[in-house]
């Protein structure tokens, strides 16, 4: 018997390589050694395919958390950050692919964009429980911060091999950006040496 998860696989990587218009279910099938008909037996469809691919790759690179109420923010946001570039980098190809095909199809969006709202709210949540604790200022704007964070962690996660010059060398990316974030919303006593120390480009 064939396995999911062999397909699921398989899917992937001719997602990755090929996009959505161009992984047909005949390259899929080829990739995972079964027919046609035992992908939409198991699937359905296509893009019931794609999603699944997705949900895998979201299940194994499980989010880290944000606490209801902060204790470290330095070092809760720093983690969160980290995270979220894994899990951005680990489907930088999909999202690539889906969307460039946003204009002809418009369905992409959807997976390009899978989440962003949950997560938005996830950071505006966690800068409210810091401005509730005096924390971070309490006129910080704090959609536009969220936007901002969520900017910075997509265009590192996709636009890194573009230009690596611009952005902070891998092992300190995350520490910076949360740094930076923390500071923009107001909070002064941040213990990050490896930041203070950090070389600013000329």
């Amino acid at each position: 018997m064939i396995s999911r998860e062999r397909i699921l696989e398989a899917a992937g990587r001719v997602y990755a390589k090929h996009g959505f218009r161009g992984a047909t279910t005949r390259l899929i099938a080829s990739e995972a050694g079964v027919n046609e008909v035992t992908l939409f037996r198991t699937f359905g469809s296509k893009s019931a395919l794609l999603e699944a691919v997705l949900v895998q790759q979201h299940e194994t690179h499980p989010e880290v958390k944000l606490p209801s109420e902060p204790v470290d923010p330095q070092q809760e946001l720093t983690e969160w950050v980290q995270s979220s570039l894994e899990r951005v980098r680990e489907i930088r190809p999909v999202l690539i692919h889906s969307m460039g095909e946003i204009d002809e199809r418009p369905e992409a969006a959807e997976f390009a964009c899978r989440g962003r709202r949950v997560v938005h709210e996830t950071i505006c949540s966690y800068i409210r429980a810091l401005q509730a604790q005096g924390m971070a200022d309490a006129d910080a704007d704090v959609d536009a911060a969220a936007v901002m964070l969520l900017g910075t962690v997509m265009s590192d996660a996709i636009a890194r091999s573009f230009v690596p010059d611009v952005y902070p060398p891998l092992d300190e990316a995350a520490e910076r950006y949360a740094t930076c974030f923390l500071r923009m919303l107001g909070l002064k006593t941040i213990a990050s040496s490896s930041v203070r120390k950090a070389p600013s480009h000329a």
